[in-house]
């Protein structure tokens, strides 16, 4: 009888092992199994979670040199997730972007990247020193949000870049659109340069033919995955995945030495070797089910008055006012409705709400599901339609960023971010190069980075986030009134 390697849970089962223990502990942490653990904090957690929050013991492997539970867990999961070589991260996603631009490039080496990246995306820029090759994502009009970079925006990116080292897509967006990732992927093959895929929102895509192609079934040479946000995992538990030989496996190791915590939590590393196991032995019929919750969700919010749902044959999440201003009362309205049933969506800002279905909802719905019609061409579906009414006037734009022409940076964000700076007020910093990072959270897509242009549509789209509760994170002021720029190296403020 063949036995199934994905029935096995190495790293969770030594976990539960050492847990069970009753030794005297005196290793770190200094509650020490919960015995010193305020009372508040154990009837919060339980004491069984505490006992099991412990350090690098011998049975359970060092994440930075595993040779023991660890690696039976990362090889388990490569398998899962179709890699050559995985790695676990307690840092989330952030630190596997973060890794893998600093170990597919030096300073001074061009990578291609979108201009709608995740804020971890410009740390790896500014640790890494290297150049950045923005790409304007396709734009939606109506829908007033960006979606992914094009094959062809890549490829004009690459001739006018031909000593390019990296490209970086995100795949999905965090409204759950998915480019032509297969395609990106042979045009920087073409050149031997490498593809890294913010993948961090698509764990679940490898696991369900009519999920999108998961970023390593179309060629993606690394791929960084959120485990905790549409599977099972702690938060801040993530996996990176590599295959092929374009990007220096050594370099990721070394590269994840620097930016992941000395003293992991094995309480995280072990949820990953659980998630990788429920999806393993259970994923077709979980991600079954999910989609045909979201397939009734998706029909019943369509009959909602002045409520709209982004059509497209995958599985989008995107809800949003049909007209603005004249129903956002209605809109607000309708929020409080789901405020008050407790029912809290993952993006509550812009008008929109951002729903993020998950296998763990089937715990909460009835078992028995309307079958989904399918389509027979679900994966050449690119990128999700939007609807064909607008949602917000010109004035209020959600894609604050310049036109390609200008996305050639006066100084590189290393640069920028060690450079010596000025505080002016905000009306004064229109066109100086920002010093600071400017981030709206969620979902985490900096509008101003250290060596950008401030432009006026950037500190409109700011204030206009403040106005409606938007809440800005990463610069020094989050009210907005200053802003810290560039000097030049005798202390005035570049014009």
């Amino acid at each position: 009888m063949q036995v199934n390697p994905h029935d096995t849970i190495p790293l969770l089962a030594s976990l539960h092992t050492c847990a069970q223990a009753d030794d005297a502990p005196f290793y770190t942490p200094g509650h020490k199994r919960g015995r010193g653990t305020p009372e508040a904090l154990t009837q919060l957690l339980g004491l069984q979670a505490l006992r099991s929050d412990l350090p690098e013991l011998p049975e359970l492997d060092n994440l930075f040199a595993p040779q023991g539970a660890i690696l039976a867990a990362q090889e388990l999961a490569a398998l899962a997730f179709g890699a050559e070589e995985t790695w676990f991260l307690v840092n989330g996603s952030t630190c596997g972007v973060i890794a893998s631009i600093l170990a597919a490039c030096q300073p001074g080496d061009k990578i291609i990247l979108p201009r709608n990246v995740h804020q971890s995306a410009i740390a790896g820029l500014i640790l890494s020193g290297a150049i950045p090759i923005f790409v304007q994502p396709e734009y939606d009009a109506e829908l007033d949000i960006a979606h992914s970079i094009t094959p062809e925006a890549v490829s004009a990116a690459l001739a006018a870049h031909p000593d390019t080292k990296a490209v970086l897509v995100v795949y999905p967006t965090y409204y759950g659109a998915c480019g032509e990732i297969a395609a990106i992927a042979c045009l920087a093959h073409q050149g031997n340069i490498p593809l890294i895929v913010d993948e961090a929102h698509g764990a679940h895509f490898a696991f369900h033919p009519d999920l999108p192609l998961s970023a390593l079934a179309a060629g993606a040479d690394v791929t960084v995955q959120s485990i905790h946000k549409t599977l099972s995992a702690l938060t801040q538990a993530a996996m990176l995945h590599v295959q092929g030989g374009r990007i220096d496996r050594d370099r990721i190791r070394k590269s994840l030495a620097l930016v992941q915590s000395t003293s992991p939590s094995y309480l995280l590393l072990a949820s990953l070797d659980a998630a990788r196991h429920q999806v393993a032995t259970q994923g077709f019929e979980l991600m079954e089910r999910t989609l045909n919750l979201a397939d009734q969700a998706r029909s019943q919010v369509q009959q909602i008055p002045y409520l709209s749902v982004l059509q497209a044959k995958k599985n989008a999440r995107i809800l949003g006012s049909r007209s603005y201003p004249a129903h956002r009362h209605r809109f607000r309205a309708r929020h409080r409705r789901l405020h008050g049933r407790r029912i809290s969506p993952s993006t509550t800002r812009h008008y929109r709400r951002t729903p993020i279905p998950t296998p763990s909802h089937l715990h909460h719905q009835p078992r028995q599901h309307p079958k989904r019609s399918r389509s027979p061409n679900h994966r050449t579906h690119k990128t999700h339609k939007a609807i064909s009414f607008p949602l917000f006037p010109s004035s209020f734009s959600l894609f604050p960023f310049p036109p390609p022409s200008s996305l050639r940076l006066p100084l590189s964000p290393r640069t920028a971010f060690f450079a010596p700076t000025q505080t002016l007020p905000i009306e004064q910093a229109i066109d100086q190069i920002c010093a600071e990072l400017v981030c709206p959270y969620p979902p985490g897509i900096p509008a101003l980075f250290p060596g950008e242009p401030i432009t006026q549509a950037a500190i409109d789209y700011l204030q206009q986030l403040l106005t409606i509760g938007g809440i800005i994170s990463g610069c020094a002021d989050p009210t907005l009134k200053t802003l810290q720029v560039i000097k030049n190296p005798l202390g005035q403020v570049i014009n």
